[in-house]
């Protein structure tokens, strides 16, 4: 199924080079419409810790990168919509992790208990819709690693607790994701490590 989808065969053409740093493995992708992405591995797990995207910079400069998944990049400026990181301490802050077999997000600075929060799959919008009975917080999480692959977003799959003051929602990966997961990092473990570091992943 993944196999025919317009992302996994754009990830196969893309021009690629590959890093490795200890435990990690970078893949640096170019795509043919001049985009471009940055993958991090866990080489011992193959699970993806970050995905970011080469935001076009103002006036044509030097871009920032987007951080989709994972901990920011220092001095990036997420601006994806659902990821968005308060700099204030006290505001709600969200991070996006992805596990083996999860798609994870973590929002801190939420102090309401687990009943307060309703949390439901929206189709129409492709969306997570997050909101709380006493109206303090709304939010709306995008999930592309389905619309990608043209699978809904089942409320079955989702789950939440609540501690410490951070709501942590979890999305179990349906089938067919997790069968991309495992052939994607089969194809990027042909690509061989390079041994000069082109100056655009050092950032990374």
């Amino acid at each position: 199924m993944h196999k025919n989808t317009i992302w996994y065969k754009s990830l196969l053409n893309a021009e690629k080079t590959c890093l490795k740093e200890d435990k990690i493995k970078k893949i640096h992708y170019k795509f043919d419409d001049g985009k471009e992405m940055v993958e991090e591995y866990n080489v011992d797990t193959h699970v993806l810790l970050r995905r970011a995207w080469k935001m076009k910079g103002k006036l044509g400069g030097e871009g920032k990168w987007a951080v989709e998944v994972g901990d920011p990049i220092p001095d990036a400026t997420p601006i994806i919509d659902g990821l968005d990181i308060s700099e204030s301490k006290d505001q709600p802050s969200l991070l996006k992790r992805n596990t083996r077999v999860n798609i994870e997000w973590r929002i801190r600075n939420l102090p309401y208990p687990i009943e307060t929060y309703s949390i439901k799959a929206n189709n129409e919008d492709k969306y997570i819709i997050i909101s709380t009975s006493n109206k303090k917080y709304y939010k709306k999480l995008e999930v592309p690693e389905l619309y990608r692959l043209g699978l809904p977003i089942e409320q079955k799959n989702i789950d939440a607790t609540h501690k410490y003051n951070t709501l942590i929602i979890t999305y179990k990966k349906p089938q067919p994701l997790l069968d991309m997961d495992k052939d994607l990092y089969e194809e990027i473990s042909k690509v061989k490590p390079m041994t000069d570091i082109p100056n655009e992943c050092k950032a990374q």
